[in-house]
């Protein structure tokens, strides 16, 4: 970068970061990450642009003859499964590449509150998310011709609730684990997404035990929370969903920053 950053001026005075304010570092530190990404991030967003329409239209190709409401469950499931994709899958790949390669350490090495390095994370994921989800409701409705009634405050808090609560998590698995164990286990994690949550299926569908073991994790919570807000007068929120949610966005949360904080 041409100009001198808070965190240089930090490093090279010796002054605190926190006299600049928390707000100024927190800017600073998002625009280093986004500066990282460089013109990556575009395209990352293209990515998950195409993925989020890939969901869409190739899980309609394993169900022939598909009927409405198949569709309709397939389609207002798909933005959910983007969204652990990218935070139970993506972020802990993300995070355990940049722990190999040192950029972690020299970011936890930094004069700024650790708390922020997540929040900057969290942050720049948001922003890859978020565009994927209005491709992907815009593909279920071209491809399928879904109705949608849109429950806007609920559609937007769950969104970003998924998002940071996957996002966290995800972040809690590459701090806490050792960088080869966390990219193993993000393997098994997109299969049990895709393949064995009720995201895009009924849960009715699933064995009465497995059925009992998703009311605890975050998936189908997720999905059905979502669900409600894409079609409001199909789909019923419910208070115990938004609980399991918050949960594990809490638990995720408290993890990553206790690894930060104290290793370093």
């Amino acid at each position: 970068m041409s100009e001198t950053t808070t965190i240089d001026r930090a490093e090279a005075t010796g002054t605190p970061p926190a006299r600049a304010g928390i707000v100024a570092a927190y800017l600073t530190l998002l625009r280093w990450t986004l500066s990282q990404v460089g013109a990556m991030l575009p395209l990352i967003i293209v990515v998950q642009a195409f993925l989020a329409a890939g969901i869409v239209i190739g899980f309609g190709f394993l169900i022939p003859d598909i009927d409405s409401g198949t569709a309709r469950f397939l389609a207002t499931g798909a933005p959910t499964v983007l969204l652990l994709v990218i935070g139970l899958v993506m972020v802990p790949q993300g995070v355990a590449r940049a722990r190999t390669d040192g950029t972690f350490t020299y970011m936890r090495s930094l004069p700024v509150p650790r708390p922020l390095l997540l929040a900057t994370d969290l942050t720049v994921w948001l922003l890859i998310g978020l565009p994927s989800v209005a491709v992907g409701v815009t593909v279920a409705w071209l491809r399928y011709d879904i109705a949608f009634s849109f429950d806007w405050p609920l559609l937007v808090a769950t969104t970003l609730l998924v998002t940071i609560m996957a996002t966290a998590v995800g972040y809690a698995i590459a701090v806490s684990m050792p960088p080869l164990l966390a990219q193993l286990l993000t393997q098994a994690i997109v299969f049990f997404v895709l393949l064995f949550s009720p995201i895009t299926f009924p849960v009715g569908q699933l064995p009465e035990w497995f059925q009992t073991v998703h009311d605890y994790l975050p998936a189908r919570p997720a999905a059905d929370l979502l669900r409600a807000g894409l079609v409001s007068d199909a789909f019923d929120a419910r208070l115990r969903d938004l609980l399991v949610l918050v949960a594990w966005c809490a638990a995720g949360v408290a993890i990553s920053l206790r690894a930060l904080v104290r290793r370093g």
